[in-house]
């Protein structure tokens, strides 16, 4: 399944022109199985996504991007979130203990708002969001190197907050996700593939950049 994993809907995030609606639409339109909306400090839209996800049948799965003192992290499966700004690893444990994960945003994006290299001192990081729909491709290279070199998973997301950003990255999961907990599984299992939306279908990163390389190269 193709699930576009880091997206901001406009209802509780200010910053966000996109509405439930346009997301489904634009998703299924590139050929996304699901989408997860994960609005700044907030997961108030669950009830209304659920809601829909079931009206469309379209899968929506929320979790929520939180900015900690070390940067941005997307959690899932923390239904009651922090009221006050943490540590990095405080976020991280308290989302392990209920039975989440959490995963580094945009870890080299140049705003003050990803971990960097303070990913290298913590403990129970899920996943480390390499390829990053409006971040530089150079920094996305430097977290997908540094997810590498740490052996932990990467995954692939657009942050959209306009609807031709959707699904500039997404991430590949083997088999069939059908809910939270079956991504919270999924995303633990480590069987993440980033990929590219490359000419109207998504290539997995490798293919992505031989694409590129190619076509350079002519």
């Amino acid at each position: 399944m193709i699930i576009d994993t880091h997206m901001h809907e406009k209802t509780y995030s200010l910053d966000s022109k996109l509405s439930l609606e346009d997301i489904v639409k634009r998703a299924r339109k590139i050929g996304l199985d699901g989408v997860c909306i994960t609005d700044h400090e907030s997961n108030e839209i669950m009830e209304k996504a659920h809601e829909y996800s079931k009206e469309t049948g379209f899968l929506i799965i929320v979790g929520a991007e939180i900015l900690t003192h070390e940067g941005d992290i997307t959690v899932f499966g923390l239904d009651r979130l922090p009221t006050e700004k943490l540590h990095a690893q405080q976020l991280i444990d308290m989302t392990l203990k209920a039975g989440g994960v959490a995963m580094s945003a945009h870890p080299f994006r140049n705003n003050n708002r990803g971990m960097g290299n303070s990913i290298r001192r913590v403990k129970g990081l899920s996943g480390i969001e390499a390829f990053n729909g409006s971040t530089r491709h150079s920094d996305n290279l430097d977290a997908y190197g540094l997810a590498a070199e740490l052996n932990i998973p990467s995954l692939g997301a657009s942050d959209a907050h306009t609807v031709d950003a959707i699904g500039r990255y997404a991430t590949i999961f083997d088999g069939r996700i059908r809910d939270t907990r079956d991504f919270i599984d999924a995303v633990k299992s480590g069987c993440t593939h980033p990929a590219a939306l490359v000419e109207g279908r998504f290539e997995t990163i490798e293919s992505y950049h031989s694409i590129i390389n190619n076509k350079a190269a002519v």
